[in-house]
């Protein structure tokens, strides 16, 4: 087996997570500017045995796809272009960034630590894959 890795797009930062080889344990990875993370992939996919990739489709509440799809689109044409072997699926990722930032409420964070938005977008990306193997 193969590590599942998820991504939480967004327009400046982008949230990643990944599983163990098992696809037991959803972790944290790290959080990578938009710009640099095709460089970022490619790097940990030489050094990675990955299985699949998941990438957050973030949806209104009326089902409808939110403004940064567009970019999405965009990448994901790239992830084909450039990793073309890897099998890429979509999952729903609403609330979780709303779940991210009640985990770090929950968890006892400062305010200080919360307004952090880079960790905020890697327990997001925890959080999508942490649904998608509940889901399995």
């Amino acid at each position: 087996m193969g590590r599942i890795i998820a991504i939480d797009y967004g327009t400046k930062r982008t949230g990643i997570a990944v599983t163990d080889e098992l696809q037991i344990i959803a972790s944290g990875l790290t959080t990578v500017e938009t710009p640099k993370l095709m460089s970022f992939l490619k790097d940990y996919f030489e050094k990675e045995n990955i299985a699949l990739v998941l990438v957050g489709e973030p949806l209104q509440k009326d089902g409808t796809p939110s403004d940064v799809e567009e970019e999405i689109q965009k990448f994901l044409k790239k992830i084909a272009k450039e990793l073309p072997s890897y099998q890429v699926k979509r999952v729903d990722e609403r609330y979780s960034s709303k779940r991210a930032f009640q985990t770090m409420i929950d968890s006892g964070l400062k305010k200080k630590q919360r307004r952090n938005k880079a960790l905020v977008d890697e327990i997001a990306a925890t959080i999508i894959l942490q649904d998608y193997l509940y889901n399995l």
